[in-house]
């Protein structure tokens, strides 16, 4: 298989490039920034520049393909980047779809998240049925998501070949940028949360979503989507997990809800404005942990065969790999491709 990977120089867009490398796939890559690649040339993997919001290189980098796996993404809760995040998700998948299929390319896996399910009215795990409503939904990030997913399935039902996957929290080694899931445990590694917003999600090993984007490729049903999630925990859990993987105390103190709302709203609106720097509680972020995003990856199990690494495991090599070896990969690690704030984790 000759495979198009749009984000590979992101978290799950990496993984997924080196597991169809692993399996002895060819792969090509889209990326915005040459220097972005450093790291996926020792993977033999083919790059090319370009960009999903240029028409013209989507073309000519889907030539001779047999499979695209969109993954990138803008993931950001930043309200000031409303536009770009809609440009990004919906008008980029749009345009890599066209590509696709004027290519007429075998199958194509786009990446979708959590962000497009919508939660239980009673509190229980969420599977591929239900869905988020558009008009309701917090922040332009889940805002285009919807959307964009929404485009993919109504190409699906048009006969594009897509099958949509919905990643939820992936956790494992390698996030450079960090996404916000990564954030979450840098911070913690680091010392820097000295409290915390009691929510819930639904964490995975981000080699089992690699290994989903490749079963879904092989054996999902186009027009349908696959939660790939593993284990529901709370915030609490997984930042006493982290805690006791460094041999220290969880933070102390909870923060009530409404603290979290006044803090999120000076944050975004006022200080960061004024400083010039991404919000650290963007005001989408709160608004989403209000509830806990429980979702089930059952279907995804059944249906594809969807592996489940302990999420302990993966936690494990995380917190090793933010501890031991990010500050070095930081120190020389360009900044390519569509990346997003720091804020609380969506997919």
């Amino acid at each position: 298989m000759q495979a198009l990977v749009t984000g590979a120089t992101g978290f799950i867009g990496y993984h997924v490039a080196r597991h169809l490398r692993q399996c002895g796939h060819a792969v090509r890559a889209l990326v915005r920034d040459p220097a972005g690649a450093a790291r996926l040339s020792p993977l033999g993997v083919e790059w090319v520049q370009g960009d999903v919001l240029d028409p013209r290189s989507l073309e000519q980098s889907v030539r001779g393909v047999d499979a695209v796996f969109h993954v990138a993404a803008l993931y950001s809760l930043q309200a000031r980047q409303a536009k770009q995040i809609w440009a990004v998700n919906v008008e980029g998948t749009q345009n890599v779809l066209a590509a696709a299929r004027k290519a007429g390319v075998y199958r194509i896996v786009y990446t979708s998240s959590t962000a497009t399910v919508g939660l239980r009215p009673d509190g229980r795990p969420a599977d591929e049925s239900e869905w988020a409503d558009l008009r309701t939904a917090a922040g332009a990030y889940k805002r285009s998501k919807i959307a964009a997913e929404q485009v993919a399935l109504a190409e699906a039902r048009r006969g594009l070949p897509v099958v949509v996957v919905n990643p939820t929290a992936p956790i494992g080694w390698g996030d450079l940028k960090p996404t916000p899931t990564g954030q979450l445990i840098l911070d913690a590694v680091q010392g820097r949360m000295p409290a915390y917003v009691e929510t819930g999600l639904n964490w995975v090993a981000v080699s089992d979503v690699a290994v989903g984007h490749r079963l879904a490729f092989e054996r999902g049903t186009p027009g349908e989507r696959y939660i790939l999630g593993h284990e529901n925990l709370s915030l609490q859990e997984i930042l006493t997990r982290i805690a006791h993987l460094l041999g220290r105390s969880r933070p102390p103190w909870r923060m009530p809800y409404l603290l979290a709302v006044l803090v999120s709203l000076t944050d975004e609106f006022v200080l960061s404005p004024l400083l010039g720097k991404p919000p650290r509680a963007p005001w989408a972020g709160v608004r989403l942990a209000r509830h806990p995003m429980y979702f089930t990856a059952a279907k995804a199990v059944r249906e594809l065969g969807l592996p489940q690494t302990p999420v302990d495991q993966a936690l494990a090599e995380a917190v090793y790999w933010f501890r031991e070896e990010w500050p070095r990969w930081r120190q020389s690690a360009p900044s390519a491709g569509h990346s997003g704030a720091r804020t609380m984790p969506q997919r």
